[in-house]
């Protein structure tokens, strides 16, 4: 079985002919994510109290929260037999990966071997990892569910992971020589975070790269005007850098033929 967190909650089953299950009850939905992020540990009923109802849960909340892992319990059985992946551990329950799957770790995996790839100069290599590991995105993580401080915190720290990732991924590009094909993608990414001075630099070199110098400077007055506005502070060191190499001409912003694709 295959569970996906990486956008809204669902469970892939082990035969591919079947059909992926979703579940529609929130309060069923905050449980089982909350056991998936905590895969392998131990859950407190208290805990799962607070994730679905916060500070005020209902008077016979225990026996709400014995109903929902009854029937996940039910839901998640392998083969057709009453082996269950949710076990009662004091003070609350356990989900076994076991031989099952989780998005988020396989995420977690792919990142960590592109970056150990790409620390080793293979960056074709942590480029194919770093895809990998976004095309298991289907959109936000959980989808619109939101809860108490494991699900927030999960999903706060998985966003940043994956900023995390794309910029690994740009970055093992710009390596390969694939300035051209970045421009278009690193100006959405601007667009979209306005104040990631780290997709900035990389929009700068993109450009710089594909002989667009006047562009990447703009880049930089827009970016400084952006933060002086925002923020009331200057571009980073990294940033400031990369302006005074280009206005140089600088040769170490020339990309590394040895690596290029």
């Amino acid at each position: 079985m295959r569970y996906e967190i990486l956008g809204s909650l669902r469970i892939q089953p082990e035969q591919r002919d079947q059909r992926a299950a979703t579940i529609n009850a929130r309060n069923m939905q905050v449980v089982l994510a909350t056991l998936l992020i905590r895969a392998d540990e131990v859950v407190s009923v208290q805990q799962l109290s607070y994730e679905i109802w916060g500070e005020r849960p209902p008077k016979r909340y225990l026996a709400a929260i014995h109903v929902y892992i009854s029937q996940l319990r039910k839901l998640l059985a392998r083969d057709g037999t009453t082996d269950t992946p949710i076990v009662t551990r004091s003070p609350g329950y356990l989900l076994h990966l076991d031989r099952d799957r989780l998005d988020a770790k396989e995420f977690q995996r792919l990142t960590d071997e592109g970056r150990q790839a790409f620390r080793l100069g293979r960056p074709e290599q942590a480029a194919a990892a770093f895809e990998a590991a976004l095309g298991l995105w289907r959109g936000p993580a959980l989808g619109d569910l939101r809860a108490g401080p494991i699900l927030d915190g999960f999903i706060a720290w998985v966003e940043q992971a994956r900023l995390g990732c794309v910029g690994m991924h740009v970055e093992a590009g710009l390596t390969l020589g694939r300035h051209q094909e970045l421009v278009g993608r690193l100006y959405s990414l601007t667009s979209e975070h306005p104040l990631h001075e780290g997709f900035r630099r990389q929009l700068m070199i993109a450009l710089y790269r594909s002989e667009r110098q006047a562009d990447a400077l703009g880049v930089y007055g827009s970016t400084r005007r952006t933060l002086n506005h925002e923020l009331g502070i200057e571009p980073g060191r990294a940033l400031q850098d990369v302006h005074r190499a280009i206005l140089l001409s600088d040769r170490s912003l020339d990309l590394d033929l040895s690596t290029a694709a």
